[in-house]
């Protein structure tokens, strides 16, 4: 019976973060300095890699030649290891050390080129677009510097993939006094769910608890898709902003439609709500004349998936006095016969534009009615 051959074990490359804590350490050899250490990195910066030389001169030949000789002069698997170790120890400190430096070029040929001084960069920078500004501050230390000034700030609009609260707790923290409007969430397609947003609404936290924000500055806030947001975080965040002009809200559940509409400024001009699909029913506050006493300043109405009949329809028209443009789409109750009335009665009305979309019960009579009798009004509607 023949003897069984010793089992080969196969190897895996190190993994040098675990071999060594500090990689950017040297070991202590006598007689040997900084000094000489910088001229052996400098003469090997300085090599010639020329497409002149012949192949058996190049860098990555000499490298190949060296390992080759370093590895076949020792069969112990312990030495090699540390070799491999060590040699993926001096690239990564050799690449870190690259593009350390090449930030440092860039930030001196930035001061010495850049046209703009500073208070006017930070002008520019604040009318990027979020991503923009962080993609401008992550290229050099000037830019940075210049991108981390609260006015850059202003409008801030997290509604990208990937963002989670500690992020928009630390963009509103750097806005500070100079928050004027905040995006959050996921803007998604309405049907779906697999898209909507985590936040629950602790990212709103420096909101209402005045960790330097100036509460009567901020005009404009909208929520994305927002399925998992706590109504008290919400609330809180309508109440730490009582000159609130413009609010909007996609994918709202039902149950906190009230609560919002109670922490709702009485100067909002702009409104919009869109409750989730599974979420119908209707609103105390769409009982009039309470909803335009409340807030007679709304000049722009979206109510989104609402329980409104015609004739809630046409008392809000002729409620709300400054109103432009109305949407009431996906409200199955509206047959469009308040369309008539509104024609006879609302002459003077400032209603620019009607929206009805996906409001099965709309009647094509009444529609094309009030397409012929209609003045300056936009009519839009689908059956």
């Amino acid at each position: 019976m023949e003897p069984q051959k010793p089992s080969k074990r196969l190897r895996q490359v190190p993994c040098c973060e675990n071999e060594n804590p500090n990689p950017k350490s040297l070991p202590s050899v006598p007689g040997f300095n900084q000094n000489h250490l910088d001229l052996i990195i400098s003469s090997f910066l300085s090599l010639p890699d020329l497409p002149s030389l012949p192949s058996s001169l190049s860098i990555e030949s000499s490298f190949d030649r060296v390992f080759e000789k370093m590895f076949e002069a020792s069969s112990d698997g312990s030495v090699q290891d540390r070799i491999t170790v060590r040699s993926l120890e001096l690239a990564s400190i050799l690449q870190d050390s690259t593009k350390k430096w090449f930030r440092k070029y860039a930030t001196l040929f930035n001061t010495n080129s850049w046209p703009l001084y500073d208070d006017l960069t930070v002008k520019v920078f604040s009318m990027l677009d979020t991503k923009s500004l962080m993609q401008a501050s992550a290229s050099c230390t000037l830019f940075k510097k210049c991108a981390m000034d609260p006015l850059c700030y202003s409008h801030i609009d997290l509604t990208t993939r990937d963002v989670n609260e500690t992020v928009v707790q630390r963009m509103i923290s750097h806005a500070g006094k100079e928050l004027r409007s905040l995006k959050v969430g996921r803007i998604a397609c309405p049907y779906d769910r697999s898209r909507a947003s985590l936040l629950s609404g602790s990212c709103f936290a420096p909101l209402y608890n005045n960790q330097g924000f100036k509460r009567d500055l901020l005009r404009s806030l909208h929520i994305y898709n927002s399925r998992w947001m706590k109504e008290k975080s919400l609330s809180g965040a309508l109440i730490a902003c009582p000159n609130l002009t413009d609010l909007k809200i996609v994918g709202l559940n039902f149950g906190q439609v009230n609560k919002v509409l109670d922490c709702l400024p009485r100067g909002c001009q702009n409104l919009f709500i869109e409750k989730e699909d599974n979420g119908y029913g209707e609103s105390r506050f769409l009982y009039f004349p309470s909803f335009w006493r409340k807030w007679p300043n709304i000049t722009s109405l979206s109510l989104i998936g609402f329980k409104i009949h015609d004739r809630d329809a046409y008392r809000l028209i002729m409620g709300l006095h400054k109103l432009k443009y109305m949407d009431v789409s996906r409200t199955y109750e509206i047959d469009g016969g308040f369309l008539r009335d509104v024609g006879y009665d609302c002459k003077d009305t400032l209603l620019e534009t009607l929206i009805l979309r996906d409001c099965s019960s709309l009647e094509k009579v009444s529609f094309k009615r009030a397409e012929r009798k209609k003045t300056r009004s936009h009519i839009c509607g689908s059956f």
